[in-house]
């Protein structure tokens, strides 16, 4: 594993649907990797995750998405420039998020776009 962590348990993620498995299990987490995961969980992308204090890992269920990356390196942008990065990582107008790191924390493209606030892109999944 590398020093990414999101990277490294997004990467764990899909290949563990391509591989048509239910579960996994992340032995390094972070804070910002659980906000990506409250994210993903209420937009369906997770099922569930449990976090295991004993040995600092992550049980995660994974739900219904067929593609979830971390963004690298880690664009910063303005309120004016989500709609051009959605375009260059979504595959549709309708299908999947980007989640953007703003001074109000993780949020999707569509709430910081609401929001009219810029950030640091993390990941997108769809």
């Amino acid at each position: 594993m590398a020093h990414d962590i999101v990277a490294d348990a997004l990467n764990m993620m899909r290949n563990a649907k391509k591989a048509n498995k239910e579960n996994i299990r992340v032995k390094i987490i972070s804070n910002l990797l659980i906000e990506v995961l409250k994210i993903m969980k209420q937009k369906g992308a997770v099922k569930k995750y449990k976090i295991n204090p004993k040995d600092k890992s992550l049980e995660v269920t994974l739900g219904d998405f067929t593609e979830c990356k971390a963004i690298k390196p880690r664009f910063s942008c303005d309120k004016f420039q989500i709609e051009k990065y959605r375009r260059r990582y979504l595959p549709s107008r309708n299908i999947g998020t980007v989640i953007i790191s703003t001074s109000k924390g993780l949020m999707t493209h569509e709430e910081a776009e609401n929001e009219k606030m810029g950030g640091s892109l993390i990941s997108y999944f769809y």
